[in-house]
């Protein structure tokens, strides 16, 4: 399914405008956490394919070797989550920012008690050429969006996260070009599946915790009730 660049702008700005007053709305009752910020794009040459990252697995203390969007942790030099993304997408891929239509935010999601992650959503040029960082990547891989949909191989399961079920999901994707298998799982799966529903607006082949007819109250409701329990803790 081939989506131009134009109405894929429209139908993220349409259910995501309601998102920047949404946390505006929220800051002065959300927790406080140190603040991690993670970075999904849109390739405007593949309009329905996600720019996905393979962790080194030695050198990084935090999560070594999993399957992640270009991201980390903010910095006192970062102005907001949007400027966090891009100069993490730089330096740990080779994306630069010149390179990069930034389009919205999603809303964020609770990590743990002092990690919150916001997504920020954007379409990168299509001549970017992918320059891993060897001391944080391993690999760069581009998943087609539709396969966080309608996948090859998935499985789930279920846990209890801060008092409530939660559903993990678990994409293996087989990258066509070396034929090298990632698995896709967590809060990365979760974003991506996020962003499927709303830009093919179509419900995938298993179940999972949105709600494709009100995404935007069911994302939400998901943040809220994580949110709660967590300041609850503090």
């Amino acid at each position: 399914m081939m989506l131009g660049p134009n109405i894929l702008i429209c139908r993220l700005t349409n259910i995501l405008s309601f998102y920047h007053c949404w946390q505006k709305k929220e800051n002065s009752t959300c927790c406080s956490p140190s603040g991690q910020r993670s970075m999904w794009t849109c390739s405007e040459g593949s309009v329905e394919k996600l720019l996905v990252k393979q962790h080194a697995r030695s050198r990084l203390r935090r999560s070594p070797g999993e399957v992640c969007f270009p991201g980390g942790k903010s910095e006192p030099a970062d102005v907001d989550d949007v400027a966090t993304a891009l100069r993490e997408a730089q330096e740990e891929v080779g994306l630069h920012p010149h390179q990069v239509e930034v389009v919205c935010c999603l809303v964020p999601y609770l990590l743990d008690s002092d990690t919150l992650i916001t997504p920020v959503v954007g379409f990168i040029d299509h001549n970017f050429q992918a320059q891993p960082n060897p001391d944080e990547v391993k690999s760069v891989f581009l998943v087609p969006l539709e396969y966080f949909l309608h996948p090859h191989v998935y499985h789930q399961r279920y846990l209890t996260h801060y008092g409530h079920h939660v559903i993990i999901h678990c994409f293996e994707y087989t990258d066509p070009g070396d034929g090298v298998t990632y698995q896709i799982k967590g809060i990365t799966a979760k974003l991506a599946l996020f962003l499927a529903l709303i830009i093919l607006g179509e419900n995938p082949i298993f179940e999972m915790e949105f709600n494709l007819n009100d995404l935007i109250s069911s994302s939400e409701e998901i943040f809220l009730k994580l949110n709660k329990h967590a300041t609850s803790k503090l």
